[in-house]
């Protein structure tokens, strides 16, 4: 039942394992850059460690979702396009999650690290959204 299960929504259940992958990277990354980089944190600070922490996550995300997720067989100028095609959604929906969570941090003073998990939830499916019609699209 749970093998026939997977076959069927592989995709999707592959997309979440590598979005809490991704999501852990994410989180990782901005705690760790904000406890030992950031002793006190202005909110320059946290848009800063949340970009470096985006980084971490795109570049762990491309591989994984190319790989394991969407099973993409592109080479040459078609993966550089992917590539391309894979920086823009990312992009997009940082410039989304950094407004939110200033949103979040400044104007709503809820805590950085609480913001920081409840955008992710968001993030996590506009990523598929994108990867699945955007980017990883396999039609021709």
């Amino acid at each position: 039942m749970i093998k026939n299960l997977y076959k069927k929504q592989k995709e999707i259940i592959n997309y979440l394992i590598i979005g809490v992958l991704t999501t852990i990277v994410s989180l990782l990354s901005f705690y760790l850059i904000r406890q030992f980089i950031f002793n006190n944190p202005t909110q320059l600070d946290i848009q800063i460690s949340n970009i470096i922490s985006w980084i971490l996550a795109v570049l762990f995300a491309f591989v994984t979702n190319k790989k394991y997720v969407f099973e993409s067989k592109e080479k040459g100028t078609n993966k550089l396009k992917e590539m391309i095609k894979f920086y823009i959604s990312r992009l997009t929906t940082l410039f989304i999650e950094m407004f939110t969570m200033f949103i979040l941090t400044s104007p709503l003073h809820i805590d950085d690290m609480i913001s920081k998990i409840i955008v992710q939830f968001i993030i996590v499916i506009l990523n598929y959204v994108f990867s699945k019609f955007f980017v990883f699209n396999k039609r021709k």
